[in-house]
């Protein structure tokens, strides 16, 4: 009664102390939503036009539903390339304003639905608008499938015009066509003196980080970098012990033998593999799961390579093993061998109006085919190696680029009267067959036999006890990477840290271990620190251990990343100016003599042509050949490859043409690539806001 009465004098206490920490939960959970966080609800926006969230959603909702077999994070950036997409063309439509007639977007309707070859939305063959709107009047669903097609119909239909008009406003001038001529045809026959940027060590010139990141200061967008993290990692993994694989072997081994068996004090013995009378069930039964008894015959190029032999020539009733198939340690008894089992065959179809999946493109008529196919059957049975050549020229088919080569296949995977002209006769026999799809004129090439297998399979792989063994020992390693060195604690382990892992705020790919967005959305998480360690789970790996250990802020490439390209650029500029600095002398033989090198002579170059007999493509050499005038010596040019100094001996010109027309065609078909490259300009040009990681 005592404890009762304390109770219910504190119960207002209770409920204070309680309603407080409700208080406080809930506060500090609004203090974590988008609520009191200040967190944007749009994924992004381009040029200031947002991007919401909801609606972002959605759609990639339905790309992970529309059967793609692409993951999450693979959807979401889809998406949003394709938004950011969108909204830079329908600004470019509106400023320049353009539309799509209600014709146009119906002809993009009708080639994305296949509706012109749709039966019902036809009259004499041809696409009938008012058959369609009577169709969508009586299916609302369809309609309104249809109506949300238009909203990307129109754009497309916009994007085409946008496409034209860049297209047309990219051209060549007949003066562009002219220069084009000459380059490729004007000629220069020249002596030179060559000294390669070899001729002097790399470690002679020293590059500092300041002039790297000058350099990149030049061209600002094109050393632009994305904020990325850089992620070192160990991996534990999780693979079986000495003790699991001699536990699966030992158990596959048992098998061999017949043993007796108690089960509730009966004792019964249990065949061997090769004295059990039900094969399949014996297989099902010791068998791993995914690997069941199969009755299927196979041919011995779909057997494992390197037993291959052993097993194809296994005799009836004989086990083979325990051989290791991957993974798998594995005991094979054979069942019987077949012949023929396999075919290949080529073929030449001729197809008719009508015949089922002709090309609306054939015309012929039935007995138009049967005609051509008894012709073409006599020309083969004439010349037989004229069979690869009259497929590729006469066929039908989509193997007509094969020669008529169908591959092999098995009973069952052709229409049945191809399949017994086949499986019925010998390699090498030719003949004509009619099918539903047209007349067939078909070769016999090749017969395979096959074996039938029973193969018992048990995966090695981590026990239970191992399984906990590595958990234990990947927890243990995170807990002391908190208090000591990353590389101390990875050495005790006897680990290996992998190569730091460079990734961006919404890659998939993480390092070694493949697809694990949940690294790296730890990585850019606001909470993660430079320095903070988290062990991660991942499936058929084991356990990775993470340490950020570097924030690369968006901006410049960082210099450790940029110096890889960027060194040997700036160390020959350095090298150009040492060389130079040696090369004296009025002549080349002159200037040879001082550089320890010789007088080299380039023939009958062009600018479009310019590699010299030495190496390399050398057009600003070539260029100063072309422009300096007949003997006369030049001076040092930094080439791609070292500093030269040219002596021209001839320039011959092309001969004077008056139509250019070929090279219009030629530079033209250049441009046409233009409209695609609009894009990325627009994006290089737009102000992006992309907040995808606040919620993927």
């Amino acid at each position: 009664m005592a404890v009762l009465s304390k109770i219910r004098q504190r119960s207002m206490l209770l409920i204070g102390v309680i309603g407080f920490c409700l208080f406080a939960f809930i506060i500090g959970d609004l203090f974590h939503s988008n609520l009191f966080s200040g967190q944007t609800r749009t994924v992004g926006s381009v040029n200031g036009e947002k991007i919401t969230i909801e609606d972002f959603r959605q759609k990639v909702d339905n790309v992970e539903k529309s059967g793609q077999q692409i993951s999450a994070t693979q959807a979401v950036n889809n998406v949003w390339n394709q938004e950011v997409s969108i909204a830079l063309v329908k600004a470019e439509f509106e400023k320049l304003g353009i539309m799509a007639s209600e014709d146009m977007v119906m002809d993009n309707l009708k080639q994305v639905l296949g509706l012109d070859q749709d039966p019902k939305f036809q009259t004499a063959g041809k696409f009938d608008k008012v058959k369609f709107e009577e169709f969508l009047k009586g299916n609302p669903e369809a309609k309104q499938a249809v109506e949300l097609r238009k909203k990307d119909a129109q754009l497309s239909a916009q994007f085409q015009v946008y496409s034209s008009l860049i297209k047309a406003g990219s051209y060549t001038t007949t003066g562009e066509a002219k220069l084009k001529y000459e380059m490729e045809t004007d000629k220069v026959t020249f002596d030179y003196v060559a000294v390669a940027y070899s001729t002097i060590k790399d470690s002679d010139v020293k590059v500092s980080d300041d002039e790297i990141l000058a350099y990149m200061k030049k061209d600002e967008k094109k050393y632009k970098a994305e904020e990325m993290r850089e992620v070192d990692y160990v991996v534990v993994e999780e693979k079986a012990s000495k003790a699991d694989e001699d536990a699966v072997k030992n158990e596959v081994n048992a098998l061999l033998t017949s043993h007796a068996e108690s089960n509730n004090g009966v004792v019964d013995t249990v065949p061997s593999f090769k004295s059990a009378s039900n094969v399949a069930d014996f297989v099902n039964k010791n068998s791993d799961s995914d690997r069941p008894f199969d009755s299927t015959y196979v041919a011995k190029n779909q057997l494992p390579v390197q037993f291959a032999e052993q097993l194809f020539n296994l005799p009836t009733g004989e086990v083979f093993g325990p051989y290791m198939d991957g993974q798998y340690y594995c005991l094979t008894k054979s069942l019987g061998r077949k012949a023929g089992v396999n075919a290949r065959a080529s073929h030449i179809l001729l197809a008719y109006k009508g015949a089922m999946r002709a090309n609306p493109a054939v015309t012929r008529t039935k007995e138009e085919a049967a005609a051509k196919a008894n012709e073409l059957l006599a020309q083969i049975n004439t010349n037989p190696d004229s069979f690869m050549m009259l497929a590729l020229t006469n066929s039908d088919d989509g193997s007509k680029q094969q020669g008529g080569d169908l591959g092999f296949f098995t009973k069952g995977k052709m229409t049945p009267k191809f399949e017994d002209f086949v499986f019925n006769n010998p390699v090498g026999k030719v003949g004509l067959v009619e099918t539903e799809f047209g007349y067939h004129i078909i070769k016999v090439t090749e017969k395979q036999d096959a074996i039938k297998l029973a193969t018992i399979a048990r995966k090695i792989q981590p026990s239970d006890a191992t399984t906990n063994d590595i958990y234990t020992k990947a927890s243990k390693f995170e807990q002391d990477a908190e208090k000591k060195s990353f590389e101390a604690v990875a050495k005790e382990n006897k680990l290996t840290i992998s190569p730091a892992a460079k990734v961006k705020a919404m890659d998939e790919s993480f390092g070694t271990v493949g697809a694990q967005r949940q690294i790296v959305k730890w990585a850019f998480d606001k909470e993660t620190n430079v320095g903070d360690i988290k062990k991660f789970d991942v499936v058929n790996v084991g356990h990775v251990i993470a340490k950020l250990k570097k924030i690369n802020p968006e901006g410049l490439t960082p210099i450790a990343d940029a110096r890889l390209a960027i060194e040997p650029i700036l160390k020959n500029k350095k090298k150009a100016e040492m060389i130079k600095a040696k090369m004296k002398g009025a002549t080349l033989e002159a200037i040879a003599t001082s550089n320890a090198t010789t007088v080299a002579t380039a023939t009958d170059l062009t600018l479009e042509s310019a590699v010299l007999p030495t190496g390399g493509q050398e057009q600003r050499v070539v260029g100063t050949a072309f422009a300096i005038g007949v003997n006369k010596v030049s001076a040092p040019i930094d080439g791609a490859t070292g500093v030269f100094v040219v002596r021209t001996k001839s320039v011959t010109k092309a001969p004077a043409i008056t139509d250019y027309k070929d090279y219009v065609s030629k530079m033209n078909a250049q441009n046409a690539s233009a409209a695609g490259r609009v894009l990325e300009a627009l994006k290089s040009n737009a102000e992006i806001e992309d907040n995808r990681k606040m919620f993927y």
